[in-house]
Order: C-alpha cells, then sequence, then structure tokens
C-alpha cells in the first residue's frame, strides 16, 4: 500500500528557496527603512537650518551592509565634522541643552569659551546669532560658550523604527507570496 502526496516536490521546492526569500526581504526592507531615515535627517536640517549652504544636508549618506556576524545593517551617516556638532552641540552651552541620546553615548564637551577669528567665517555671527565680536590685538573674533544640541539624526531614526515592524512584515509577506 502506497500513500502519495500531491505537491510534496512543490512544497520542497519552497521550503527550499525559503531563506533567500527572507534574507532578500529582510534586505529590501532594511533598505527601505534606512533610506526613510537618510531623506528625514535631510528634511529635519533644511527645515531648521537658517543660514546653510546645504553642505550639510548634501552629506547625509546612507546603505546597507552585511556585518562581520552576517547580520544585515542599515547605517546612515554624514563625513561632515558639523554633524556631530549640530547634533550634539558643543562646548558648555552644548553640554547643558536638552537632548535625546542613543544608549551608551555620552559625548565629552569643551569646558571654557573659545575664540573664532571673524575674517575664517562666512557670515556675521554677532547679526545672524548674537555671539558677540570682540577685539584682541586689533584682530577680530567672536567669543563663544558653543551651540546648543539640535538633533537630526536620532530622532529621524527613532521615528522612522516605529515604522519598522510593518515595513519588515510586509516585505515577508511579499516575498512570500511570491514561492
Amino acid at each position: 500500500m502506497g500513500v502519495e502526496i500531491k505537491g510534496l516536490e512543490s512544497l520542497r521546492r519552497k521550503v527550499k528557496a525559503m531563506p533567500k526569500v527572507l534574507d532578500d526581504a529582510m534586505w529590501d526592507a532594511t533598505f527601505e527603512l534606512t533610506e526613510l531615515v537618510q531623506q528625514a535627517a535631510v528634511l529635519r536640517i533644511q527645515s531648521s537650518a537658517k543660514y546653510s549652504s546645504g553642505e550639510l544636508a548634501g552629506s547625509i549618506k546612507y546603505e546597507v551592509v552585511v556585518n562581520a556576524q552576517g547580520k544585515i545593517v542599515g547605517r546612515v551617516w554624514s563625513d561632515k565634522e558639523q554633524a556631530m556638532y549640530r547634533e550634539f552641540g558643543t562646548g558648555p552651552v552644548g553640554q547643558e541643552s536638552q537632548k535625546d541620546l542613543p544608549e551608551g553615548v555620552t559625548p565629552v564637551y569643551s569646558t571654557a569659551a573659545w575664540f573664532i577669528p571673524v575674517d575664517k567665517v562666512g557670515v556675521d555671527l554677532e547679526a545672524v546669532y548674537g555671539i558677540p565680536r570682540i577685539i584682541i590685538q586689533g584682530n577680530e573674533f567672536y567669543l563663544t560658550r558653543g551651540q546648543p544640541a539640535r538633533p537630526f539624526l536620532y530622532p529621524s531614526l527613532k521615528e522612522i523604527m516605529e515604522q519598522a515592524p510593518e515595513v519588515y512584515k510586509e516585505y515577508v509577506r511579499e516575498g512570500l507570496k511570491k514561492l
């Protein structure tokens, strides 16, 4: 007496294909979420920058990679130094400013005021931000205690990650439908 199972070969093919389908779905969902974080960060910068050349907003990059542990990881970053200054603030003003930091991130701030040569800045910082201008031995400087934190990256990550479960679920669902 024999038993015939209809569709067994089809089921085997689908089960065998499932790991790649799931990996592809995870990659695509991670890519979409990473791109959304980058776009949200750019919008935050553009909507809050009074005097900007667009250089910082244009410097926000993203990628999706498989890390050394074999996990799919989305990364968003800027290679511009001012990105860090904007995210965390600078000096005593930055240290005192309200900010929401990721776990394990503890910036170290300069505790003293410092001078910015007037001729090294393309905008009148006194007129724009109220940073006082002083003269030392005939040279003009702005005297600053830093700038407040104006986070753009971490809030963007938090905002978009709220959507992550649904985005992953949808990509997995669509991938499994193709089997």
